[in-house]
């Protein structure tokens, strides 16, 4: 019985906590990668996107799920062979913390992602001065 429950701990090992800062400019797509060496997602396999500890996003058995629509009403697209998330159309309000959880085979692992969405500076605006030239009569 302790030789079970010791090999199902060590299956079940827990990698906790990888955090990766990212930038992206308000307007610009985002895609949040993981670094898994997997190409398709398997039959139990699950994968979780959390927003400031709000789920937005779960892959199970290709089958992507969405919540939250409020905040990112039709801007979500979970790539169902990888589990990276890509954000449209970015917000200020985007910044934040994001989670990845995945469960893969009997190995649960999670990374997390500080997002910064920065304002997009505004365009140079050129303005043209159009010379007049007087010319007077004698």
């Amino acid at each position: 019985m302790i030789h079970t429950i010791l090999l199902f701990s060590l299956c079940l090992w827990h990698l906790v906590d990888e955090l990766e800062s990212v930038s992206v400019t308000e307007g610009d797509s985002l895609t949040l990668h993981h670094n898994l060496s997997v190409s398709n997602i398997q039959r139990n396999d699950e994968i979780e996107w959390r927003f400031e500890g709000t789920r937005i996003a779960r892959l199970i058995v290709n089958n992507s799920e969405y919540y939250d629509e409020n905040t990112f009403k039709d801007r979500l697209k979970l790539d169902n062979q990888t589990g990276s998330l890509t954000i449209t159309n970015t917000r200020t309000t985007d910044s934040g913390l994001y989670q990845l959880k995945t469960i893969i085979g009997l190995k649960e692992s999670i990374k997390r992602f500080n997002v910064t969405v920065n304002v997009r500076p505004p365009s140079p605006t050129t303005t043209s001065s159009s010379e007049s030239t007087s010319v007077a009569g004698s």
